[in-house]
């Protein structure tokens, strides 16, 4: 494994986790931070990353792994509840087709006949910014659940 930086000071999602660039964060705790995708496939599709700089998922240190893989349970669950969805399709690249060189798992929200089909999908920016909000709130609200339900012992 390769050793991390603790940011990159080019890398955009560093900057987002900096909040240099602002970003739709639908969730952050001390490991890592979830955002709504700019181009989202649908609306709600949400990038989370770790916020120390790791190129590829491959490359985390094996605490943060499972660590890092319940953030993503938690905010799938948040994001199909926010979303009134069916599924979610959870995915991460590394290296190939990784148009941002941090790792990062995407969380789409998913309907039975939505159209995606294969791994070729048409993305849209979200029509205005009030839109935008608008699901960001609907997420927060619904990660906020998801935290209070993982105190009860529900989501390990």
């Amino acid at each position: 494994m390769k050793q991390a930086e603790t940011m990159e000071s080019s890398c955009l999602f560093c900057k987002i986790v900096r909040k240099e660039i602002e970003s739709q964060i639908v969730f952050e705790d001390d490991i890592s931070m979830g955002f709504l995708d700019h181009r989202p496939l649908f609306p709600g599709h949400s990038l989370m990353v770790p916020k120390r700089h790791y190129r590829t998922v491959l490359d985390f240190p094996e605490p943060l792994t499972k660590s890092f893989s319940v953030n993503v349970q938690k905010l799938a669950l948040a994001v199909e509840e926010a979303m009134h969805a069916e599924g979610s399709f959870i995915a991460a690249n590394n290296r190939i087709s990784q148009s941002v060189p941090h790792a990062h798992v995407h969380i789409v929200p998913r309907r039975k006949g939505d159209g995606l089909k294969g791994f070729f999908w048409p993305r849209q920016a979200y029509p205005n910014l009030e839109t935008e909000l608008r699901v960001q709130d609907a997420i927060k609200k619904e990660i906020a659940r998801v935290l209070e339900v993982n105190r009860k012992g529900r989501l390990q």
